[in-house]
Formats: structure tokens, C-alpha cells, sequence
């Protein structure tokens, strides 16, 4: 290639470069809605998931949130209420929350690490769940859809 080409390479090489369209986000962005739950404490794996609770999490860039609420008992000071949220971070199908805030103030400060898997508009998280404090050491293993506009 004769020398005095170069520059204009570079600059068409750039010109097509910048043309390319910016990441989309994470397919994992958006809110879910809980539809199926497990727990595996020792070797027994049981059902957690209760259909008269509706959960949904929401995550955004950099942040998580997930809050349920009772369906049957909705509409008094009985009703059951849950709320949590914090930062997380993604790396491949790692899946890392960082618990600032919850209801119960025991479980803030932890780290969740799941492995995700993403298949249309499910999402799979299965992790340990672990909190020193309450003698919490189990896997867990959660199935969301996505929620739809």
C-alpha cells in the first residue's frame, strides 16, 4: 500500500467504526414477574413459591428492586409486604446483588450471586442464599417472566 494511503485508510476505517450502533442493554434489564420458586436447604429441595403473592423485580443499569405483596389480604394491615433493593453487577450469566435495603434489616449488607439464564422472555436466577447472622445457607432458584408494557 503506497504511504500517502494510510491517512485515508485510518480515516475510513474510523468513519466506519463510528457508525456502529451503541450497545444495547443487558437482555436482564426490564421488570420480572416471580412465577415459579425453589429452595435447597441440606438435600431437600421444596416449593417457595406461593400464588396468592405476586412479586416482581425491577432492574435497571445499575440497580435492583423487588417487591410482593399479598393478593388475598391486600387491602388491610394484615397484608403481606416485602421490599428489598440495591446495586448489582453482571459479568457473563453472573448475576451479583448487593442488598442495601430490605424490610428486615438483618439481611442488608449481604451479596447474592446467582448464575442467569435468559431464554426469550424468562428469566432463571439459581444461587446460594446466605446470611451468616440468621443461619441462612441454602440454594435458591427463582423463574421470572418478563412483564409486559
Amino acid at each position: 500500500m503506497d504511504i500517502k494511503f494510510v491517512p485515508l485508510f485510518i480515516a475510513f476505517i474510523s468513519a466506519i467504526s463510528s457508525c456502529q450502533q451503541k450497545p444495547s442493554n443487558p437482555p436482564i434489564i426490564g421488570t420480572w414477574e416471580l412465577i415459579s420458586a425453589t429452595t435447597t436447604e441440606k438435600d431437600t429441595t421444596f416449593s417457595t413459591f406461593n400464588p396468592s403473592v405476586r412479586m416482581i423485580k425491577m432492574i435497571n443499569p445499575t440497580h435492583f428492586a423487588f417487591m410482593s405483596h399479598d393478593r388475598q389480604t391486600g387491602s388491610d394491615s394484615a397484608a403481606a409486604f416485602t421490599a428489598g433493593g440495591g446495586k448489582y453487577t453482571l459479568a457473563d450469566s453472573v448475576y451479583t446483588e448487593h442488598l442495601e435495603y430490605y424490610i428486615d434489616p438483618a439481611w442488608e449488607n449481604n451479596k447474592f450471586e446467582f448464575v442467569v439464564k435468559i431464554a426469550g422472555d424468562t428469566l432463571i436466577q439459581k444461587g446460594i442464599e446466605k446470611v451468616d447472622k440468621l443461619g441462612i445457607d441454602r440454594v435458591i432458584t427463582e423463574t421470572y417472566v418478563r412483564v409486559k408494557d
